[in-house]
């Protein structure tokens, strides 16, 4: 089951609120998921693979091209298709005097409608509308959800609320409707397919998300350069490099004294030891490394290209 949207309308958020464990990395930052991130939940007798995809975009750079090819791989080869888009916030919309308290009425975004025309008819599509929290009277979201009935056939429709965890399972309910019958192909306690020192690279990401604005984070990619399996009751070792494209930059991720740095690495090392339970050591250099977005054999060598970070 392929998770497909525009960037930052809750495809993560949604994983993880499936998975009932924050897996894949949530920021508030367009594009945050890069990678195909495949979690695994076992819903009643259905074994449903959830794979979440980086959102789909206008590409600037190489990278966002990646990306974007991915997240169409990714919904080619699904058995089912969730697409994920968001209540409007209010708050945001412009607002005429002849509209009253409520403002304008919702409209599908222009985004949504030509994705959903790039979809095909080939997978059953399940719509989900995040965000409804947003909206106190939900009765103004109906007009919404019959405008994007209208525009193609949809198994379901369903709204939710991913960080309240509000709808999730009946999302789950909907695609298990869905699957098709085969053995199960994970265990039942196999969370994803990824290797720990993915998560290792991605956890750095996230802090990096968290700590630094503007181009700082775009510009930012994680490349694991050792990693040693912890022996016994031992500690797990994880050396990263973090790459951006210029001094400045570097300049701002390291911060005055290191202290950005060190901020980072330890978030980023509680994290790694919340989702591998046990103790973590974390070292983290920063090089620059220009323009590493728009080299396909850079982005070769990060990982972004043959679908893992190593």
């Amino acid at each position: 089951m392929a998770l497909v949207g525009r960037p930052n309308v809750g495809k993560s958020t949604l994983l993880n609120a499936a998975l009932g464990h924050p897996l894949a990395i949530v920021s508030p930052t367009p594009q945050t998921t890069r990678d195909a991130i495949l979690g695994v939940v076992h819903h009643g007798p259905a074994e449903i693979a959830l794979l979440d995809t980086p959102g789909l975009h206008r590409p600037r750079t190489e990278l966002g091209r990646v990306m974007n090819q991915a997240a169409r791989e990714a919904a080619r080869s699904a058995d089912v298709i969730v697409f994920v888009t968001e209540a409007p916030d209010p708050a945001r919309l412009p607002r005429r005097a002849t509209e009253g308290e409520d403002g304008p009425p919702f409209a599908p975004h222009p985004g949504d409608l030509t994705l959903l025309a790039d979809l095909g008819s080939e997978s059953p599509v399940v719509f989900v509308l995040n965000k409804v929290d947003r909206v106190r009277d939900k009765a103004r979201l109906l007009p919404l959800l019959d405008a994007f009935a209208k525009i193609r056939e949809f198994a379901a429709i369903v709204p939710i609320s991913a960080l309240r965890e509000d709808g999730v399972q009946r999302v789950l309910d909907e695609v298990a409707k869905l699957c098709p019958e085969r053995a199960w192909g994970f265990a039942p306690d196999e969370l994803t397919d990824r290797p720990t020192r993915f998560f290792a690279a991605e956890y750095v990401r996230e802090q990096i998300l968290r700590a630094t604005k503007a181009e700082v984070p775009h510009a930012s990619a994680v490349q694991i350069e050792r990693y040693v399996e912890p022996t016994g009751d031992g500690a797990l070792h994880i050396d990263a490099t973090i790459h951006v494209e210029r001094p400045g930059q570097k300049k701002i991720l390291i911060g005055a004294g290191a202290e950005q740095l060190k901020r980072i690495g330890t978030e980023a090392r509680l994290r790694i030891e919340e989702l591998v339970g046990r103790q973590v050591n974390l070292k983290l250099w920063v090089r620059v490394t220009p323009e590493w977005r728009e080299s396909l054999q850079r982005l070769e060598e990060l990982g972004y290209n043959k679908g893992e970070t190593s």
